[in-house]
């Protein structure tokens, strides 16, 4: 999303690091590219995770491409807002996020194509604009964000176990929009938190709140 700022600590580049260990040689033995999904409630470091993993690939000489849920929303940020504040059912994976056209971003990635065409949120101007991204000499897509446990077209799944609760300090450093300490947002993410409460049964690795990562399988 443009306009996103991303500030890397320390532990997301050690839990990178650490999920890079185990999966280096099945990504290097597939022959087709690798993909991987980051999820985990607002402000549990799924961006940052993502890049993360994407710059410790990088120093194995494999490049990635990293993609964003936040990107795939049907409406702006402060559209998508008053449209949840006006209806209660507008929220949750199936109603506001285009999944579908995530999805098919990673079929074309997996079927070989060379470049794939995907929405671009600009955050300040409130609008969905298009890019084309080249995928020439890329071997791992990731995608990031809430709801992307949910993919099918996936390798390796991460789950951050962190709570909006646990996420307050983070989300107030951020602040979209004035986001936090917003009673209707809380409440938003209180739901979102019951909606992917099961997500994290499907990870292959799991984050914990302290940013330690444990391997499921």
């Amino acid at each position: 999303m443009r306009g996103d700022i991303l500030v890397l600590q320390e532990w997301h580049r050690r839990a990178a690091r650490e999920i890079v260990s185990y999966i280096l040689d099945a990504i290097r033995r597939k022959s087709s590219r690798y993909t991987m999904t980051v999820a985990g409630e607002s402000g549990s470091g799924k961006s940052e995770t993502g890049r993360a993993i994407a710059d410790e690939l990088e120093k194995h000489g494999i490049r990635s491409v990293v993609l964003g849920q936040d990107d795939y929303y049907v409406l702006p940020p402060k559209s998508n807002d008053q449209r949840r504040r006006q209806d209660p059912h507008w929220l949750g994976p199936h109603v506001e996020v285009r999944l579908d056209l995530l999805e098919q971003n990673l079929v074309s990635a997996l079927q070989g194509k060379s470049e794939i065409t995907k929405p671009l949120i600009d955050y300040g101007a409130n609008t969905i604009l298009e890019e084309t991204i080249p995928l020439d000499g890329v071997k791992v897509l990731l995608a990031e964000g809430t709801y992307t446990s949910l993919l099918k077209h996936v390798d390796t799944r991460i789950f951050i176990a962190r709570t909006w609760q646990d996420t307050l300090a983070d989300r107030t450093t951020r602040n979209r929009g004035n986001e936090a300490h917003d009673a209707f947002v809380e409440q938003v993410l209180k739901t979102e938190h019951k909606i992917i409460a099961g997500h994290q049964q499907l990870a292959d690795f799991l984050i914990t709140n302290d940013y330690v990562v444990v391997a499921m399988a």
